[in-house]
């Protein structure tokens, strides 16, 4: 019998919610996975695969595919009194799971995000949507992010990622409930920091992906990233964030998985706008949704409302949604006046 086993609600059944669930079983945890398409559901618990977020991996018999995660909440006989509710819903979809959920969240807990994004209609972060939408419920938010692709850590790929929270003893619980000999994490209190890390390197890897559509070498892409990291550095200032946290699992490493991995649905995205295709047409072909096509519409906003120096970002939204050629981004940091690498 496992020491300190826990029962796990688990909200959403794309590849990062399944590949965690496969993994907490494997720790011997109780989990109970929830997608909201009927139809998937069905599929993932009669096959105990998900060909369309998981392809090639089998799922555990002892995972639990449940259709109503309300029930989960409130039945503790049937269920146990569940400890962790792992939220993997897309950052844009999650308020209207929050606003159900709190009607079920009658004791603390904690709530585990791995979503990364800010909300496009009022630019915040996660955390702060789960601190209005859960006011009043006794909860612990932690944030797992770092440089993590499902498709590896379900390989059983040696992977590192952070818990992070301003509750340090909740993100060493989740630090020991997730840990196994492939999968290692940290903890860190620095919650905003890596909130806006997770955000940004989404927005980051959709420019790299686009130098790479073009047929821009690896010398571009570098160029690209590393002013790119400059200009996340400028908006962290913004945000009184950690600048070193940028340069940890949560935004260096991240940044260098999603910006260069063949996994990477944020550098798809670039890549197939960098080759000419509209976003429209490109959203309306994936079964995953690009977080990170979402995000820099807030961060627009929040660039042009305060006059922040990132014209990477800027030059992005304006290719993306103004029909402006992609070769705008290259003449956006190739055609600037000279200066200092690190001067404003």
């Amino acid at each position: 019998m496992l020491e300190n086993k826990k029962n796990i609600l688990v909200i959403g059944g794309g590849s990062w919610g399944s590949c965690l669930s496969k993994l907490l079983v494997e720790n011997g945890h109780n989990v109970y996975l929830w997608e909201y398409n009927e139809e998937n559901r069905n599929v993932m618990r009669t096959t105990k695969t998900n060909p369309n977020f998981l392809k090639g991996i089998k799922l555990p018999d002892e995972l639990n595919i449940v259709d109503d995660y309300g029930k989960v909440l409130t039945d503790e006989k049937k269920y146990g009194k569940i400890d962790i509710v792992l939220l993997a819903t897309p950052t844009q979809f999650l308020r209207g799971v929050l606003k159900r959920l709190k009607n079920f969240l009658n004791y603390n807990i904690i709530l585990v995000n791995v979503a990364k994004g800010l909300e496009i209609s009022t630019k915040k972060r996660i955390s702060e949507i789960v601190d209005e939408e859960l006011e009043n419920k006794n909860y612990s938010y932690v944030l797992l992010a770092g440089p993590t692709h499902a498709e590896e850590v379900a390989q059983r790929l040696p992977s590192a990622i952070l818990s992070v929270s301003k509750d340090e003893k909740s993100a060493k619980i989740v630090q020991k409930t997730f840990s196994n000999g492939y999968f290692r994490v940290y903890t860190g209190t620095d919650l905003m920091g890596a909130e806006l890390a997770g955000a940004l390197k989404n927005c980051l890897a959709i420019a790299a992906g686009i130098a790479d559509g073009i047929g821009y070498g690896d010398n571009t892409k570098a160029a690209l990233i590393t002013r790119g990291i400059n200009e996340m550095f400028e908006i962290a200032k913004y945000y009184n964030a950690n600048q070193k946290t940028f340069m940890g699992l949560s935004g260096l490493g991240d940044i260098i998985v999603t910006c260069t991995s063949r996994h990477s649905r944020n550098r798809y995205v670039g890549e197939k706008l960098g080759k000419g295709e509209k976003i429209e047409d490109i959203i309306k072909n994936m079964k995953m949704v690009s977080e990170g096509a979402e995000t820099i519409k807030a961060l627009y906003k929040i660039i042009k409302e305060n006059n922040l120096n990132a014209p990477i970002f800027t030059a992005l939204y304006e290719v993306i949604y103004k029909g402006k050629p992609v070769a705008e981004l290259e003449k956006t940091f190739m055609s600037r006046d000279l200066k200092s690498e690190f001067s404003n």
